[in-house]
């Protein structure tokens, strides 16, 4: 049997168990519509159902997420992101909601994410080294979905060894370590970073949470596989508050713009809505229009067959973009 043909079972009976469970939460009726979504997860895979959650079940996908290449590194263009699936939501001051992501993120419910991912053409998750557990033993059960590593913790080069004996198909600077790198002027760290990534045989990269960051490295020379940088327009509700805390990501997006403009690396956008302020029907035609090539996004399971086929419109219909596709 292939990995394919096990990765769909997989999901299958994943959501067999996802509606087993939510009849011990729901109201009345609820074991007759656990009932009716086992029913449906025997026949055929769907995301679950509408009259559940309303979510896009896979029998609207309009096709899979198109691939670009970072090296010899096929990668699909929108990238399955970590923070949701690893509990660090950027919630402002509503101080519950990490505790109640990470509630919802079992380990069963992370196996159907990934594999609903892969479904719908996902290649690639975007991680920590605190969750490579789950996305190893999730190979274990016939997943083939890759996983890109921000090496974050306590020492870069601890976390680089770390995720490169995981498995990770490549490693960059976490956008907050590289931006504490930059700031303290910490170059040969950097450089060492990246060759060692390099030294085995994957794609490095430098992430950045301030446009400073990028351009002090490029000003030394310094210059990655592929770009990590936070992307997103600054007209959201929340963006507005004079006070910046924890609710805007990406101060100077046309400088961004400008910049990205003339580098020739990949650059894979992240916190393209502002960690969920903006709509991806806004944030992600922004992203790949001034210059994306990739978009890095955090998703729950019941959003990404929507997700997807957004995506798809954008990337088949006319895109105004200027700059050439590097990937």
């Amino acid at each position: 049997m292939s990995k394919h043909t096990d990765r769909r079972n997989f999901l299958k009976k994943s959501l067999m168990v996802s509606a087993g469970a939510a009849g011990a939460v729901t109201t009345a009726g609820s074991f007759e519509e656990a009932d009716l979504l086992a029913q449906q997860a025997d026949k055929e895979i769907t995301g679950a159902s509408k009259k559940a959650i309303n979510w896009t079940s896979l029998k609207e996908l309009k096709g899979k997420v198109p691939t670009g290449k970072i090296g010899n590194l096929t990668i699909s263009k929108m990238i399955l992101g970590g923070n949701l699936i690893g509990g660090w939501a950027h919630a402002r001051d509503l101080i519950y909601v990490s505790k109640l992501v990470r509630a919802y993120h079992t380990d069963e419910k992370v196996w159907e994410t990934y594999a609903l991912a892969e479904e719908c053409g996902i290649n690639t998750h975007l991680t920590n080294p605190k969750l490579f557990k789950v996305i190893t033993d999730y190979w274990k059960q016939g997943g083939t979905l890759q996983f890109i590593s921000d090496c974050g913790g306590d020492d870069i080069m601890v976390g680089i060894k770390t995720s490169i004996d995981a498995g990770a198909c490549s490693c960059y600077l976490h956008g907050g370590i590289a931006d504490g790198l930059v700031e303290r002027g910490e170059w040969d760290t950097i450089e060492k970073a990246l060759e060692l990534i390099r030294s085995n045989g994957i794609p490095a990269g430098i992430g950045g949470h301030y446009l400073k960051t990028v351009k002090k490295c490029a000003d030394r020379g310094i210059v990655p596989d592929y770009w990590m940088k936070t992307f997103h327009e600054t007209n959201y509700w929340s963006a507005q508050h004079p006070t910046e805390k924890d609710n805007i990501y990406c101060r100077t997006p046309q400088d961004t713009i400008d910049f990205m403009a003339k580098r020739e690396e990949p650059w894979i956008a992240f916190k393209t809505m502002a960690a969920g302020a903006i709509h991806p029907k806004q944030a992600f035609p922004f992203a790949f229009e001034n210059g994306a090539d990739f978009i890095c996004v955090g998703m729950y399971d019941f959003q990404l067959v929507e997700d997807v086929n957004l995506t798809l419109d954008i990337l088949n219909g006319p895109l105004n973009r200027k700059r050439p596709w590097r990937a």
